[in-house]
């Protein structure tokens, strides 16, 4: 399988950097990962709700162009549906049975995600109702697209 994360943004903290990458590393056997990190739009301070929807959806825009041609599209949002560790591993397993190898994750910027973006996805989910940094919610991403081959394959989880 073949699995992408588009997020705006850079991760900037070292541990954070440290722990996506020791999940990488442990998802080699598993799937190909490929991450890639847009820059952010620039924002205004105290944008106007008119400001601030053109910048996201300028930024939507350049997501979208970022997802390859027939890649199932998850969009990590604090709307969507809740999600546990049990069910994205049935999801990926689903998704293969289907035929369906190539998948991209889209995590927003500190501003969140434009409704074009929202709209191209084939799923919304959430992780949680509380809110995390778009850096943070990468490093619990690749922990969960670990722990659900781990789940898939029967195989023992310990971090």
């Amino acid at each position: 399988m073949r699995i992408s994360i588009i997020a705006v943004g850079k991760i900037k903290e070292k541990y954070l950097s440290a722990g996506i990458g020791e999940f990488v590393k442990r998802l080699g056997p598993y799937c190909r990962l490929d991450i890639t990190e847009l820059d952010e739009e620039k924002m205004p301070d105290r944008p106007s709700a008119a400001e601030k929807d053109k910048i996201l959806t300028r930024e939507g825009e350049r997501l979208l162009k970022s997802i390859r041609e027939n890649s199932y599209l998850i969009v990590l949002d604090v709307a969507g549906k809740p999600v546990s560790s049990e069910e994205l591993s049935a999801k990926f397993d689903a998704l293969a049975l289907a035929g369906q190898s190539d998948v991209t994750f889209v995590i927003g910027g500190a501003f969140g995600l434009a409704s074009n973006i929202r709209t191209a996805a084939s799923e919304r989910l959430s992780f949680s109702r509380l809110t995390f940094t778009h850096q943070m919610i990468r490093l619990l991403l690749v922990e969960q697209i670990y722990r659900s081959f781990k789940i898939s394959r029967g195989e023992p989880y310990h971090w």
